[in-house]
């Protein structure tokens, strides 16, 4: 059987009881509660036409993976060497302690994994969407730019004597610029200590996901939790002993590692706001274009809403209603339009 709240149905009684039943869910503290579609922007309604609209965005992805390929193939700046320089540059060869196939799985698939757990408790395809296309902008960008300034630069990494001389024989030219008779693939790693590129995708993906997070579980809501600072540092260490490691391989020296990770960070910072409010924000915890969206729908919602004959009936019953005496007011029942309900729900 429909069943409805008594006061609803007295209040508007030329309306059909069993559809104001399907209409109202129950109340709560707040007011009357309108039955919320969770799937209202799931990849299946709105993932097509966001990809459509982000084509050249994706589009430019496309043209960074081509640029970074590009870079690391091409060889980089030999800068001299001389003898007396050997003297910072004698550290031992050593195996990487975080290897290189290991990177992307915890600056990209890790954070893309987080954000697909989002997507299932929330349904919104926008936050899903620009989560993925932030992340790789931070972590291509960030990729495009170590490298460029990698190979500019040219500088020897710690190990570069046992690079350029594995038996340990010296050879100079008339110049005192070292004559290197190693492993080609060696010399030429050899060059690229500055900045660290561990270090500089560390922080570019995992900050991006210490910022995610931080606007997700609301860290700056000024209620002074702890525990959520220490979820949105956790990313943050993880790409901070991603650097030290670098140091302690003998990769590449402390100031590689500092330039790298103040790369990715400001570079994930950037890319990071240009799709999400900042995290201490109000609406820090969603994505621009999904409060964007809620704006056309409840627009949309409130004009289609005024011309439904269920709210028209809805409206002449406030209309005819005889006022109830509070004193000398009359406060008839707000109607609250779906959208801006689902709003309200989704900031608590």
């Amino acid at each position: 059987m429909c069943s409805a709240n008594n006061f609803l149905l007295n209040f508007t009684p030329n309306l059909d009881r069993c559809l104001i039943s399907r209409l109202f869910i129950g109340w709560g503290q707040g007011g009357m509660r309108l039955p919320v579609d969770p799937s209202a922007h799931t990849i299946k309604s709105h993932g097509a036409a966001l990809a459509r609209n982000h084509v050249r965005d994706w589009l430019i992805l496309l043209l960074l993976i081509v640029i970074e390929v590009v870079l690391f193939v091409i060889k980089p700046f030999y800068r001299f060497v001389g003898r007396d320089m050997m003297e910072d540059l004698k550290y031992p060869m050593k195996e990487n302690t975080v290897p290189v196939w290991a990177v992307p799985l915890y600056a990209v698939l890790l954070p893309m994994a987080v954000f697909l757990l989002f997507y299932m408790r929330r349904r919104d395809v926008y936050d899903l969407h620009h989560s993925v296309l932030g992340l790789l902008f931070a972590v291509l960008i960030t990729g495009v730019l170590t490298d460029a300034i990698k190979n500019a630069v040219g500088r020897p990494r710690p190990d570069f004597f046992w690079r350029c001389f594995p038996d340990g024989v010296e050879n100079y030219d008339k110049w005192g610029d070292v004559v290197c008779h190693g492993n080609e693939s060696d010399i030429k790693e050899g060059h690229k200590s500055f900045p660290s590129g561990h270090t500089s995708w560390s922080f570019a993906g995992l900050g991006f996901l210490s910022l995610y997070l931080s606007g997700k579980i609301k860290a700056f809501d000024q209620k002074g939790h702890i525990a959520k600072l220490c979820i949105v540092f956790l990313p943050l260490l993880t790409a901070c002993m991603v650097g030290i490691s670098r140091v302690d391989d003998y990769w590449h020296h402390w100031q590689d590692v500092f330039a790298g990770g103040l790369l990715g960070l400001v570079v994930a910072t950037f890319c990071y706001m240009q799709f999400f409010p900042a995290p201490y924000s109000n609406e820090g915890w969603g994505p621009y274009a999904y409060f964007r969206a809620m704006e056309e729908s409840r627009g949309n919602n409130g004009n289609r809403d005024r011309e439904s004959p269920v709210v028209q009936a809805m409206e002449e019953g406030v209309t005819n209603q005889e006022p109830r005496r509070n004193g000398d007011t009359f406060t008839p029942y707000p109607f609250r339009s779906p959208t801006l309900e689902a709003m309200e729900m989704e900031n608590k």
